[in-house]
């Protein structure tokens, strides 16, 4: 049945049929999936099926996610059940002990009601005896059947000597139905034993399991998150999980507010920690069928939190540093002493244009283009539409552009060592700026980035209209008329502001 398609016998109307893999038939309540096609005619059978078996395999790898979401609970599962029949126990040992079973004596009434009673544990627990015979299970207590031959306790010993047979036997089978329906391995069912005997034994896991990510993940991925983006949404729900596995702690507001405090971060970073949780929360409250059982009645534990102000790294809240010229010709030289020519390249583009490191990281050849008589770079989008814009090339700028396009390899004007695994460019170089830029004594508040701020603080201070500074940094105006009515200023225009930058030329 290579194709899917079956006709019954005696029949012509042609059938889909699909077998459910044995691992998920008892998820899914079949084993196997068959509908009729209504029609005769093969080659309209050939695509009639189609959405069947797609519908199908939706259904079994749903299904298998399911499974693989319990599988990792199961320990939980065990803990919580073992907890709940050593209650129970309790409370019958303290019976049996209070109101022990008449030995002689007894009315004929009050030996029915213990015949009763045992005869309805002796039920319940064949009960579960017959739902591991279904399941294929073996090794199935024997003594069980024995046990209850003996008739009803007679005295407070023997009763409670009953309870905690049952309670043992209940145990076993618990144990014995686990591991039929999660497959456990022979580890695994010494811990499961371990579990049922000494349910506070086990630690309670963190509800964002791998599982989860994984899915968390893939439907990121499907709806085009950025893989950076994605990776680092990721991480951050691991390292909540880590936290809540270690501490012990349910995933509330409380335990995310204990978790923030422990992350000693600015609070721009937390806040990226809130939006990651968020972002998850909303995922699996909307197609984690699991998840959202279990927290139905309760609210985003990520939303309504007060972060606290200065925290974390000792740059937090701070304003980064503007280059001096000097600050610019000392780190370039810097560079050039390390025999770090791209390095030293790649300051002096910052300098003379403010792009962001891997805006100019991605220059290549194809990207210097001559408008109006001038030269200027192409900058093409990177984080938002303003991004996307044409700045003149500085006179003073000029020569070493020239130099780079001659000699580049690869078409791009700054080589770098690699990329990183997202296809950044300026990953290596960056990390070479910032160990240059401490040798050389600078703040950690100098950044590669600070060269946009030295740009923008010279351009208004060389009285350059706001509207043209924000055009050659690209920025969005925030106004109408400039944003979505206006071409831009001209590129002579351009040259002019562009022009009032200080020449790092002696």
């Amino acid at each position: 049945m290579p194709d899917n398609l079956i006709q019954k016998k005696g029949e012509s109307t042609w059938y889909v049929k699909m077998a459910v893999p044995p691992d998920v038939q008892h998820i899914l309540g079949a084993k196997v999936f068959i509908r009729s096609l209504k029609t005769g005619l093969r080659r309209e059978a050939m695509d009639a099926r189609l959405p069947y078996l797609t519908e199908w395999k939706a259904r079994i790898a749903a299904a298998r996610a399911v499974k693989a979401e319990a599988r990792e609970q199961w320990r939980q599962e065990l803990a919580e059940k073992s907890l709940e029949l050593d209650a129970q126990v309790d409370s019958r040992l303290l019976q049996a002990i209070k109101n022990p079973p008449k030995a002689t004596g007894a009315t004929a009434s009050e030996v029915d009601a213990q015949v009763e009673k045992l005869e309805r544990d002796k039920a319940e627990l064949l009960q579960q005896f017959e739902i591991l015979e279904e399941q294929g299970a073996r090794g199935l207590i024997k003594e069980t059947h024995n046990y209850f031959a003996f008739g009803p306790p007679t005295s407070a010993m023997k009763a409670v000597e009953a309870v905690q047979f049952v309670a043992d036997a209940t145990r076993r089978v618990t144990v014995q139905l686990a591991q039929h329906r999660y497959g456990l391995s022979s580890s695994e069912i010494a811990e499961a034993t371990t579990i049922t005997k000494e349910p506070t034994s086990y630690k309670p896991a963190s509800p964002i399991t791998k599982a989860r990510l994984k899915t968390f993940r893939e439907f990121r991925e499907s709806r085009g998150g950025a893989p950076k983006h994605v990776d680092q949404q990721i991480t951050k729900m691991e390292r909540l999980s880590d936290f809540l596995k270690n501490e012990q702690l349910p995933l509330t507001f409380d335990s995310v507010d204990n978790w923030l405090k422990s992350l000693d971060r600015a609070p721009a970073t937390l806040s990226q920690y809130l939006m990651a949780g968020t972002a998850f929360w909303k995922w699996a409250m909307k197609y984690d069928a699991a998840w959202r059982e279990d927290y139905k009645d309760k609210v985003n534990p990520f939303i309504g939190h007060d972060l606290p102000q200065g925290g974390g790294s000792e740059t937090a809240g701070k304003d980064r540093e503007i280059y001096t010229r000097d600050d610019t010709l000392k780190l370039r030289q810097a560079a050039l002493d390390n025999k770090d020519k791209p390095l030293a390249d790649l300051i002096a583009l910052g300098w003379y244009t403010g792009a962001r490191i891997e805006e100019l990281c991605q220059l290549n050849k194809e990207s210097v283009i001559t408008v109006e008589g001038i030269r200027c770079f192409d900058f093409p989008r990177s984080k938002s539409k303003a991004s996307k814009r044409v700045v003149p090339i500085h006179p003073s700028l000029l020569p070493t552009i020239d130099r780079l396009s001659e000699d580049t390899t690869d078409t791009f004007l700054i080589p770098t060592d690699s990329a990183d695994k997202y296809g950044k460019r300026s990953h290596a170089i960056s990390k070479a700026f910032g160990r240059l830029r401490t040798a050389a004594g600078l703040s950690t508040l100098h950044v590669f980035h600070s060269f946009r701020h030295t740009v923008i603080t010279e351009l208004v201070r060389a009285n350059v209209p706001d509207a043209l500074v924000k055009e050659l940094v690209g920025h969005e105006t925030g106004s109408v008329t400039h944003d979505v009515y206006s071409k831009g200023a001209s590129a002579v225009q351009k040259l002019e502001a562009i022009s009032k930058l200080p020449s790092l030329s002696a």
